[in-house]
């Protein structure tokens, strides 16, 4: 008979001392699974970010080893970082440094930025070297 009684409940529009919890729980869970899902995404954005600089580094490394003018080297790199990325080009006897820096995405206001060096060989120098214990 109690089944029934619950039943006739429902249909007559009266409901139970539980009505309600399941939007209550929804409208709380609602915004911690757009937040965390907001996160992820921009989590991934800034592992994108720093793969960028890290290409750019690469590239830029490569394009001062074949003795690019400087100029060039910056706009190679430019082109494969992120946006507003700061790229720095030296020579230190026969290697060349590009360091590639780019604030994260997002809204500035991590504490942090993405920061790439890579280093080449320049191609002038390649070869010129004796190996070590050879002779004259």
């Amino acid at each position: 008979m109690r089944g029934r009684e619950r039943r006739d409940e429902w249909q007559d529009g009266r409901q139970g001392a539980d009505a309600g919890f399941v939007t209550a729980e929804a409208a709380m869970a609602l915004p911690v699974l757009v937040l965390v899902v907001t996160a992820l995404v921009w989590g991934l954005l800034v592992v994108l970010a720093q793969i960028q600089c890290v290409d750019a580094a690469r590239a830029g490394a490569r394009a001062a080893a074949r003795q690019d003018p400087e100029g060039a080297v910056v706009q190679v790199a430019r082109d494969v970082a992120p946006r507003g990325a700061r790229v720095t080009v030296t020579r230190r006897g026969d290697h060349v440094h590009v360091i590639v820096v780019a604030d994260p995405p997002g809204m500035g206001v991590l504490p942090f930025q993405l920061r790439e060096e890579a280093v080449a060989e320049a191609e002038d120098m390649v070869g010129t070297r004796t190996p070590a214990g050879a002779g004259p």
